[in-house]
């Protein structure tokens, strides 16, 4: 368990040499994320794969595309894991690449991986793109911008949602002051998220834990915790898993709350989880959110990002996940960072 300060003091040091730092880590978040547990596919050699500088007959030769890509995700307790699988099928189903997706810490982790080319491809937030594009926002990515870093499309609003148990007596966001809060793995998207708004509505006394969606399920569960943060397209799994098996309380983020967190963070937008969502919650709660995208990095050919991107978003009927939101047409709404010159040729043609 950390406080508020210890974290904050960790991003003050870190830098681009924290944010590679953070590639290599595990951990899990949301919208973002979950467990962070590695996964079949997940980038370990396989019997017969090539090491690195090993020589194997028909490796590929000057000109030619590699057509095995990286793909990070998030834990597989949120949305970009299982979202990721279902763009890897559509992708292998339509192209010669062939995805491999593995399960990460997400946004801030999938930066650094990006950067240094770790991944091919990688679903963000559209406001940790901002900050580490830009290099200002947050402490990891000020005055160190990730100049590689380019936008492939936007997929679907992220809610920052926060839960507790109803036997916690919490109902507000005041009511965290002194509590044991989970924000998200640390250095997360959902970290910064929740750092952010703690801060905005003026809370300041909690106790910091940082796990994923899955491990924060079972924290409260055990009375490990009184709250979690977590960022994601709604269902979020974890969350539908312990509303199956506990009275759920989300917290709302509405009134004042919501409009100081607007005005320190341009980049929130409302959003509402509807009635019913999550078993036992039968009223709307009002909330923010930010934007999923995908990401790559300024070294993938034009081809690849073209090819990759036509493949997803002419094949959107064959996905299940937030069909409601992922369109061709929305694509570059809340766009935060220079778009992929290949991404530009599929939705410009």
């Amino acid at each position: 368990m950390t406080n508020n300060s210890t974290r904050r003091r960790f991003l003050k040091t870190a830098g681009v040499a924290g944010v590679a730092a953070l590639a290599g880590c595990g951990g899990g978040d949301g919208g973002d994320g979950g467990d962070g547990e590695t996964t079949e596919g997940d980038g370990e050699m396989t019997e017969g794969e090539m090491t690195e500088g090993e020589m194997t007959e028909g490796e590929m030769t000057e000109g030619e595309t590699e057509t095995r890509l990286s793909w990070h995700a998030g834990g597989t307790g949120g949305t970009y894991f299982p979202l990721s699988n279902e763009f890897k099928t559509v992708v292998e189903d339509n192209t010669d690449f062939t995805l491999n997706v593995q399960s990460t810490g997400a946004s801030v982790e999938n930066v650094g991986n990006l950067a240094s080319g770790d991944a091919d491809f990688a679903l963000i937030q559209n406001d940790i793109a901002s900050f580490a594009k830009n290099g200002e926002g947050i402490d990891a990515f000020q005055d160190n911008a990730i100049e590689n870093l380019r936008g492939v499309a936007t997929l679907y609003p992220e809610t920052i949602t926060v839960v507790t148990l109803a036997d916690t007596g919490i109902t507000q966001l005041s009511d965290l002051e002194g509590a044991t809060i989970n924000t998200g793995d640390l250095g997360s998207g959902t970290q910064v998220n929740a750092l952010q708004i703690l801060e905005s509505v003026g809370v300041s006394d909690y106790n910091e834990q940082n796990a994923s969606f899955s491990q924060a399920a079972d924290q409260l569960r055990n009375g490990d915790i009184d709250a979690a943060f977590v960022v994601g397209g709604w269902p979020v799994g974890a969350i539908e898993d312990l509303a199956n098996t506990n009275d759920l309380v989300i917290v709302p983020i509405s009134g004042d709350n919501r409009a100081a967190a607007k005005e320190d963070a341009s980049w929130f937008a409302d959003d509402t989880i509807p009635a019913d969502t999550y078993t036992g919650v039968d009223e709307a709660v009002e909330t923010i959110a930010v934007q999923a995208m995908i990401a790559t990095n300024a070294e993938q050919p034009e081809g690849t990002v073209e090819s990759v991107t036509g493949a997803i978003f002419d094949n959107v009927d064959d996905l299940s996940i937030k069909t409601d939101f992922i369109s061709a047409d929305s694509a570059q709404d809340g766009m935060s960072i220079e778009l992929h010159p290949g991404a530009a040729a599929y939705f410009d043609a």
